[in-house]
């Protein structure tokens, strides 16, 4: 026993039975008003996924007269779940329209069609153009047409769809281009008559219907089984010989197992849809058969009806597009709103429609009305344009006023946040009344999308002036901002030491709580939600945070020349700020070291961002790998695979994003750096070196020991005689002071043998010189005893020789007269 779940949806519903769920569903895919239901018809295309069955699908349907079993045939025969009559209600329509539903459990994919049944009480004798219609349409998409019908019904003309099948022929001609396609007649009830006998009558029946058919001149001579092919079948009645129904059935059922393989009842794939394209297909077809007139027979007076109400609704709506107050209300709407638009017009259009209303009170009500409704249609559609503009002119003049509204209370001082609000309340309230005098009666048009664009337009221009004015005060304060950091952050970095982030840091907090407190009372104001606030408070600290990171990079683009000034201010002068002068006492390594290790913690200072207050180890790591070395070769030599710490591109523990100088920028920087700082170093211990030479005339120890060993026989004939003394003591002097006007150091400064030239030269004419002056002094008169004018004499020269030779002389001049003294 089948328990069968109906799910009825009207119109495009699908529904299954339990035990078959996943392999049927169905739909109705043409209501009983002849309407296609395309959506219906693409949801069952998805869930049976037949766009993936390509050509290997069949469809199937079945015609016959009403309540003759059609359904429950299909029913047993596919596993289908079309709705089925209940005998015990009575005889009437089940089946309304064409459903569809997928055969269960039979390969290929095969599409089956239940088609409403013919010669209804329902419908009448009047209306069977759906009937033709219908029938078409499963001629044209079908594979494979089960006609239904009663044994006792052959040899009837009505009851055996005749006529029907004769009208079906002759426009599917006409329409389609026909391919093969087996009727199946299938004989219910099978009486006594055997089937033998049977078959010939129906055979000749369709015969001779394909042969009355009006054919195109390319199909007058083709027989029917090049189109048709024909197959009789009888089965026991399902009321009085159930089991031997279903076993009938059962039988027939495996005839459409893979029905589209050659010989098969589908066999013939001429013309055939692809699966992807069946839906279009099937729309195409079913809309040239409602546009065929030889399927659309009304009776007469509905054709008379049709026809007078047609004319009647021409004349009235050329006299209403002529109508002098409806062209002035229209060219009105052209320049701009107008008053009482909506009531003028909805008045011209009553008129109109009253008219038609009394010309056409004889006719056929449901045509009448049907014509009205369409005048109406037209008439609206006539006068949509002028309505639309003239709403276009109400928004438009609305928010003219609402903008100058707007801005001239935002000029008064007034706060922004009540401005908006009364402003734009005010301004859609006189939109709303303009709308509402617009609105025409008949039409029942929504003006909704034209008030929201107004209210778009007016929360468009409200935010428009809201970011321009916390444009203009966001910059201000990120001026304000700039201004405040920019300078002490640069001044900072330049000079760097190991409180210069902590002092950026407190910098930093400072101008910007200052600068965030009075930026969110500006914005108290704007009416900004708590999320916008935010967001614009935290961009102003980001700003913030965003000048002194980019000072720092700034500062560690130009780092080298930052390195070399330090260095050069620490090298080139003392702890007083006084130029350095090389004497020989300074420590050039010590110096040097100093120097260098307060440009390395500049580095260290620059290489990174610390604006979170986190600890690293950068400057002891550029210490260890740059100043260190003697400790880095040693640590290098204890280790199997040495390491260098700046051999990467990332500091231990800094993100990317932090990092201004990388470990290997910096140990390159580094190498520059004491490339073009070696130069000022060598020059100092150059500049040491020669100081050295210059004041250190004394003879090295080893000699002074030798000579006094060795001259100890001179030194005692010394002491003996010491008028020798004296006699050394004047040749002494006069030594010096030829020393002192030759300026033999200065002359060897330029090297020896260039200094032995010129002394050459310059000898004799000095010595010269020096007996002249001795002569010239002995000349003199004096009134002490001779030695005391000698000595007086040799005293006085050199300071003459001095004067002359500027403050070299000077100094040996007053040596001389120390001596003297004595």
């Amino acid at each position: 026993m089948l328990r069968v779940l109906v799910r009825f949806r009207l119109f495009g519903s699908c529904y299954c039975r339990d035990d078959n769920a996943s392999e049927c569903c169905s739909t109705q895919l043409i209501d009983g008003d002849g309407m296609f239901n395309v959506d219906g018809l693409e949801r069952f295309i998805k869930e049976v996924q037949l766009r993936e069955c390509g050509l290997s699908y069949a469809v199937v349907s079945i015609m016959g007269p009403q309540s003759s079993g059609k359904s429950t045939l299909l029913n047993h025969l596919f596993c289908t779940n079309f709705r089925e009559m209940d005998a015990y209600k009575g005889r009437s329509q089940t089946t309304k329209g064409v459903w569809m539903a997928t055969a269960a459990g039979i390969e290929p994919c095969t599409i089956v069609m239940d088609l409403e049944g013919t010669d209804g009480r329902e419908r009448g004798e009047d209306d069977t153009a759906f009937e033709k219609q219908s029938a078409l349409f499963a001629l044209a998409v079908s594979d494979i047409v089960l006609i239904n019908m009663w044994c006792h019904d052959i040899g009837r003309e009505q009851a055996a769809n005749k006529p029907l099948l004769k009208t079906v022929f002759q426009v599917m001609m006409r329409l389609f281009s026909p391919r093969k396609t087996t009727l199946m007649f299938v004989i219910r009830d099978k009486t006594r008559t055997p089937l033998e006998n049977l078959e010939p009558l129906l055979r000749e029946d369709v015969q001779k219907i394909w042969d009355s058919v009006p054919k195109p001149q390319a199909h007058k001579e083709t027989p029917l089984g090049e189109f048709f092919n024909v197959q009789v079948v009888a089965l026991s009645s399902y009321e009085e010989k159930e089991e031997l129904f279903k076993e009938q059935v059962a039988s027939l059922r495996q005839q459409f197992f893979h029905s589209i393989t050659p010989g098969g009842l589908a066999g013939d794939r001429r013309g055939v849809v692809p699966a992807s394209g069946f839906s279009f297909s099937a729309q195409q077809i079913w809309k040239i058969i409602k546009e065929n007139k030889d399927l659309d027979l009304p009776a007469h007076k509905v054709m008379v009806a049709t026809v007078r109400c047609e004319e009647i609704a021409h004349e009235k709506f050329n006299s209403f597009a002529e109508n002098e107050e409806w062209r002035n209300l229209e060219e009105a709407a052209q320049t701009g709103p107008v008053p009482s638009f909506g009531g003028k017009l909805s008045s011209i259009i009553d008129t109109c429609l009253s008219g038609y209303g009394m010309e056409a009170t004889y006719f056929d009500e449901g045509v009448r009305t049907s014509k009205q409704k369409q005048l109406e249609e037209r008439l609206l559609q006539l006068v949509q344009p002028a309505f639309h503009s003239v709403l276009g002119h109400i928004r438009s003049v609305t928010l003219d006023k609402f903008k100058e509204a707007f801005e001239k209370a935002l000029n008064g001082g007034e706060n922004f946040s009540s401005a908006a609000h009364s402003c734009s309340q005010h301004y859609m309230e006189l939109f709303e009344e303009a709308c509402a005098d617009a609105v025409i009666e008949q039409a029942k048009w929504d003006t909704y999308k034209v008030r929201e664009k107004f209210w778009r337009d007016v929360d468009a221009h409200i935010a428009s002036v809201r970011a321009d004015k916390l444009s203009e005060l966001t910059k201000a304060y990120e001026a304000k901002l700039s201004g405040a950091l920019a300078g002490p952050v640069e001044a900072l970095l330049d000079g760097a030491n190991e409180k210069t982030w902590l002092s950026i840091r407190n910098l930093l907090r400072r101008e910007t709580e200052s600068a965030v407190s009075a930026f969110s009372g500006a914005l108290s104001g704007f009416d900004l939600d708590e999320h916008s606030k935010k967001e614009m408070l935290s961009s102003l600290e980001d700003y913030a945070k965003g000048i002194v990171e980019g000072k720092a990079r700034e500062e560690a683009g130009r780092v080298l020349i930052r390195m070399k000034d330090r260095f050069s201010t620490l090298f080139s002068h003392d702890n007083d700020s006084m130029p350095r002068v090389w004497t020989g006492k300074e420590d050039i390594r010590a110096v040097t070291k100093t120097a260098r290790s307060a440009s390395l913690k500049l580095l260290s200072v620059i290489a990174v961002v610390r604006l979170d207050d986190e600890p690293d180890n950068i400057e002891k790591t550029l210490a260890l790998a740059l100043l260190d070395s003697k400790s880095a070769t040693s640590t290098a030599e204890r280790s199997i695979t040495p390491v260098d710490p700046l051999a990467s591109s990332t500091w231990e523990e800094i993100p990317p994003s932090r990092t201004l100088l990388s470990p290997v920028q910096c140990k390159s920087l580094w190498r520059q750096f004491k490339i073009e700082t070696e130069y000022a170093v060598t020059q100092a211990i150059s500049a040491q070196e020669a100081n050295k030479r210059n004041n250190n005339w004394m003879p090295p120890p080893w000699a002074i020991v030798a000579l006094i060993v060795l001259g100890f026989n001179e030194f005692m004939t010394l002491l003996r005689n010491p008028l020798y003394l004296g006699v050394i003591f004047v040749g002494f002097l006069l030594i010096k002071a030829i020393w002192v006007q030759l300026d033999i150091s200065g002359e060897f400064q330029n090297g020896a043998l260039p200094g032995l030239l010129s002394i050459s030269t310059k000898l004799v004419p000095t010595i010269m010189n020096l007996l002249k002056k001795l002569a010239e002094e002995g000349q003199v008169p004096v009134a002490n005893p001779s030695q005391r004018n000698v000595a007086s004499g040799l005293k006085t020269f050199p300071n003459r020789v001095g004067a002359q030779s500027g403050m070299s002389s000077t100094g040996s001049s007053e040596v001389i007269f120390e001596n003297g003294s004595e």
